[in-house]
This record gives C-alpha cells, structure tokens and sequence, in this order.
C-alpha cells in the first residue's frame, strides 16, 4: 500500500473552480474521464491543485440576501479555472430538496441545469436527495446530473451490492484525485422510509475507510487515486474541533475514525461553516446555500508522491456593511446562467403568483436569536412556533374535510417547515416555501399511552444532530411536561378538548408521510393501527385551507407548557410550594408572555413575571418561577390553574395535598 506522506496543513478562506469530466462507471465505482489534451502531464516536479466546494445548497439558484445565487458562484469557480486549469468543483450532498419555490416548483429540475452548466463534477448523496425516493434520484435525478453522485454507504438490501457510485476519479495533469461518497447514517429517519425501502444505509466511515484503502491498494484493477477525499453528508453541532471530534457524535465517529487513506474531509448536514485541521487532515465545512464556498489549495509532490500541503479557504458571497446588511457581492455572475435563472424565475412567479389568502399576522418559525442580529437564520427547531402549530390545524382540518374520517390530533414536524409566512397577502409561492417536500397526509390509531411515546421522542436520540425536535400540535391538543424528569418520563399530563387523555383508549392521530413512517426518529407512528394514506400532498391541503377561510390569524396560546414542582407533587396544606413554569412564549415578534398566574377555583394565589430570553436547542424559552400557600382546605388531588394574560396561554397541574 502507498503511504501518504501530509504536509503541513493550514487553514484559511477559500476560492473554486472545476474541470468537468465525462462519467464512464458503473454501479461500483464512477471512473475518470478520458485524457484531456487541454490538460497535458505536468512538466514541473509539483501540481498545484485547486479544489472548490460546497454543500447544503438546496436549490438556491437565485440570488437573495447572503445567498448569492448559482450565477454568481459560477462565476467564482470560474475565476478559480482562469488562474488554475486543475481545478475540480465537489459537493458534499442535498445540493437539491428543500428548495426555494424557484426550483421546488420545477422538480429541482433549474437546479440540476445550472449545475451542470456551472460545471459540477462530483457530489455525496445528502439525505434530501432521497427526498422523493430512491428511485426517483437513480432514475430521474442522477439522469439529468451531468456529475457524479457517490455515496459508499448505500447498499441494495437484498444482496448488500453498492446501490450507489461508491466513488469517482479524475485524472489532473497526472495526479489521480478520488472522491469517496458517503451519507448519515441517519437518513433513514430523515425521509420517509417507504421511499428507501429496497436499500439500506451502513456506517459512513467503515464504507469510506473501505473504499479509500482500495483506492491506495497500489491494483489499478480496482481504482487506485494519488489523493483521497471524503464527500460526506454529516457534520458538526458546532464549527469547533471539540464538537468535530465528539466521540458520542456520528459526525465525531467519523472523524476520529477516518483512516490515513484518507487526506480530506469535506462535510455538510448541519448548514454550519468551519475549517478545521484535525490530525493534520482538512475537516471543512462551506454552511449552506451557497452563501460561501471553499477552496482547498492541494499541492502534490510526483517525485516523492505525496502531498506537501492542503490549505483550505473559505470565502464569502456577499458583502456587508457595518450594520450586517448585504450590499453587494465578491463575484460577477456567470453569464452562461443568468438566462436559465431568469427562465426558471419566469416559470416560478407565473405558477406562484396566484394568492391563496391572507394572513392578518405573520407565522414564524421558532428561533434561538433575533434573525436581525445574526448573519444565518438562526432556527431552533426545538422551539415550539405559531407556524408548526397552524400547520397541524391545517392538517387536521384537511384530513377532516371529506367528512370520511375523524381525526382529533395531528404532530407537525419543526424540519418539515422551510420558511415562514409574512403578513399580508399569501401566494401559492409562499405556501409552497413553507413545505417544499411534497410529503402526503396520514392517518392512522395510537393509544393515549402511545401519543405520551411521541412526545417524549421530542428528546432525540444521543447521537442525533439535534437533542430536541418540537412539534408542532393542533389547538384541540396540549399537554405538559417536566423538562427536568428523566427520559421517558417528562410528559406529565395530556388534554384532548379539555379532557385527559387516557393512556388504553384509542385516538385518530394526522401526520404528513415523513413522520407517519418514523421520519426524525420518532418511531413511535410505524406502530400505528389503521394507517390510511389520504393522498393529499401537504402543500395542497393548506391550499384548499386558504379556499375555504381565506385569513389565518396566529394562535398565540402555548400548546405544550413545562411545569415542575420544587421538592416533589405531595404537598402539605398550608404549605409553600415553588413551581417552575417553561415553554411560555413564543420567539418571533408575536405578544410577549408577561404574567404567570397560578390560581385556585378563580382565586389568585400567586404569580410572576416571565422571562423571555432565547434558549438554543430547547422549547424553554418563557420561564417564571412563582411560589404561592396551598390552601387550608385543600386536600388530595388538587388541580392548579395556570394563566398568562397577555397571550391568552392556559394549562393546569395536580398536587397530592395532605393533611
């Protein structure tokens, strides 16, 4: 075996371009195109190679705020080919899925086009492109794809073959630059399982530690490359070494574990931006949307036949002024694909002109910052929002409407919404941005005691990028929990129209097909009885909505409230008893929770004000403590009213009282 021999590796901002290259591989493996007399044999003893990057791009062809539209990224790369003909364009995954209405509309199809034209040459499979199915990425998709999708981890799941190109080569001026493919291993709680059925998803870095030791086994018979690159669709939490080298992460797992076949690790997922050097190995990341880009400056030795150095730069599409805002852009488009912009935007804003209705408030999506303050969207999908809980309405209502079934409780996913909707008129446009997955409506029986099971599934799995997902519920439906219990244990009571939940009866539970099917892990739904699939896609249902009520107002109520007692729910009579109240208000620019209120029988017994600092990754945003007396003549289980009058919230909690 080859050993490769690591220069000093230092990081730094970034550049890109690409040489794009003919795919002659199979299902294994995507081989490198033939010569090319434009790119002779280096004469010197060093190749200087420039390898551009980019993930996350999700179908933001047109150019918007930070994001400067593939246009303008194209005419980065471009730059990059002018100085340097050894430049390869990579991408590490959901370059399509969860578009912006532009491409969505349009199958992701203007997305594909321009990044054939701004000359893409190799791609990871991200979990959105298994947004519409395996099938559809292997016969629609990757068709139409001028590059190269890789990813080593996918098996068929009868016979455990590669399902997917495991890797691509390309030949530059001599030196033969692999590409190793690979996904989270998550995915299959990402998109709906149905979909993905006939495949399944191994350990991202066993199949990259695989394929890379092949590469460098020195027997061209089976690939062989001079540098290995890792294209992997899994990040990190946080743009640090620490959270990079996590041991409990999956993202963690692979960095640690990457074996020394391996020179680079391009890396995406978690829409964060760093450039890390771990090992003496590039670890990077480009964010998200094309809002930035990486050049990772490769130098190779051919007489001593290793790399004496890999820097990595990350550079920035946009320009700002002192306060934040965009007002300008560091590259000049491609003019090779302003027209296919301009068509696509044409198409777009003919289809998503139409309104559907009005919204006499705006809907948002839960954040953990002001949006104004930060330079990303700073999205915590672990808030509850005004916009998750209308879409359940919506759901619900929609399920409802043909009269053939009654369903009384419906869980929208926070991932599943894309944007938010503003006040005013609504399009079809609009609408389209909030579910761009095209999921389905379902139905389906759980127990009182099962739907407990979803909720608790709000608390993710150690290992998943996210700790908490909230969802979002319809306004029938709320409960409390004690965000201090134990796992398994923090749902402490649930109301169906004011009426408890009991945990052996059954309940007609809604769901889009993502969820339905076990998507972000909540697993809970693949035990449900009575599944019936409506057929009605998301985006359709709110459609109808906005046909039949024409205005939505914003439920400023919170749905889920976190109550925990200090010292325990037995209480004394007469005694002092200190409650922490969480989850009680909302995060965008609704009205502010202002008073907690615990009453008796309508009788005051204490309050508070509410705190409302943001929280990062959890539903705890509006916190009050309020100590209050039981009454005398209390006794047993006694129900507590809580009120927060500026929002109109309501909720209750039981003490034991004794003697």
């Amino acid at each position: 075996m080859q050993q490769r021999t690591r220069g000093r590796v230092a990081a730094g901002a970034l550049a890109g371009a690409t040489v794009l290259a003919l795919s002659l591989g199979g299902v294994g493996a995507a081989q490198a195109a033939p010569k090319d007399p434009k790119n002779p044999p280096a004469n010197g003893r060093t190749v200087e190679i420039n390898l551009v990057t980019v993930n996350d791009f999700h179908g933001r062809i047109e150019e918007s705020g930070t994001a400067g539209g593939i246009a303008r990224l194209s005419g980065a790369v471009n730059e990059l080919r002018a100085e340097n003909r050894n430049t390869l364009f990579a991408a590490a995954g959901d370059m399509i899925g969860a578009s912006t209405f532009t491409s969505f509309i349009q199958d992701d199809v203007p997305t594909i086009e321009a990044l054939n034209l701004a000359g893409l040459d190799v791609s990871a499979v991200g979990n959105h492109e298994f947004d519409r199915g395996f099938a559809d990425l292997t016969d629609r998709v990757m068709p139409l794809a001028d590059w190269e999708y890789v990813g080593a981890n996918v098996y068929l799941k009868d016979t455990m073959e590669p399902a997917l190109p495991e890797y691509w080569i390309e030949k530059v001026n001599g030196v033969r630059v692999g590409f190793v493919g690979a996904v989270t291993d998550e995915l299959p709680s990402l998109v709906a399982p149905a979909g993905i059925e006939d495949i399944t998803v191994g350990s991202p870095v066993e199949a990259a530690n695989r394929v890379a030791a092949q590469l460098s086994d020195g027997k061209g018979g089976n690939g062989e490359a001079d540098i290995v690159v890792l294209l992997v669709h899994e990040g990190a939490a946080e743009p640090t070494v620490e959270s990079a080298t996590d041991p409990d992460t999956r993202f963690g797992q692979i960095v640690n574990n990457a074996n020394d076949d391996i020179d680079a690790i391009v890396s995406g997922h978690t829409h964060l931006a760093y450039n890390l050097v771990i090992d003496d190995r590039p670890v990077i990341s480009s964010g998200q949307y094309g809002e930035r880009f990486s050049n990772m400056e490769i130098v190779w030795d051919r007489k001593a036949k290793a790399i004496t150095s890999m820097e990595n730069t990350i550079y920035t599409m946009a320009i700002r002024n002192d306060r934040g805002d965009v007002i300008g852009y560091n590259y000049e488009p491609d003019p090779a694909l302003e027209p296919l912009v301009a068509e696509a935007k044409e198409v777009a804003d003919e289809l998503g002109s139409v309104v559907l209705g009005e919204a006499d408030a705006s809907f948002g999506r839960a954040v953990f910052a002001d949006p104004a303050t930060v330079t990303d969207f700073p999205e915590n999908r672990g808030g509850e929002s005004t916009l998750g809980n209308f879409v359940a309405d919506v759901q619900k209502w929609s399920l409802n409407a043909e009269g053939t079934r009654d369903v009384q409780i419906t869980f929208m996913n926070p991932g599943g919404l894309r944007a938010d909707i503003a006040s005013g008129e609504v399009t079809y446009a609009e609408a389209a941005a909030v579910q761009p997955f095209a999921n389905t409506l379902v139905s389906m029986n759980l127990t009182g005691d099962q739907i407990r099971q979803v909720l608790e599934q709000q608390w993710q799995p150690a290992s998943a990028s996210r700790p908490f997902l909230k969802l979002g519920v319809n306004s029938e439906f709320r409960y409390t929990y004690d965000p201090t219990a134990a796992a398994g244990s923090r749902i402490t009571q649930m109301w169906l129209d004011g009426v408890a939940i009991q945990a052996d009866q059954v309940y007609s539970v809604g769901a889009n097909s993502f969820l339905a099917s076990g998507g972000d892990n909540f697993t809970v739904f693949r035990a449900g009885t009575a599944k019936a699939d409506s057929g009605k896609i998301d985006l359709e249902s709110m459609v109808d909505w906005f046909d039949t009520f024409e205005t939505a107002t914003p439920d400023l109520t919170q749905r889920a409230v976190g109550v925990h007692v200090d010292g325990g729910t037995t209480v004394a009579a007469g005694s002092s008893v200190t409650v922490d109240f969480s989850s009680l208000d909302f995060t965008r620019d609704e009205t502010d929770a202002d008073t907690a209120v615990v009453s008796l029988g309508g009788a005051v017994l204490g309050s508070a004000g509410i705190d409302t600092s943001y929280t990062p990754t959890t539903d705890e945003v509006g916190t009050a403590t309020v100590t209050f007396t039981v009454p005398g003549a209390a006794s047993g289980q006694t129900t507590f009213e809580l009120t927060v009058p500026s929002t109109g919230t309501t909720t209750s909690f039981t003490l034991n009282v004794t003697g």
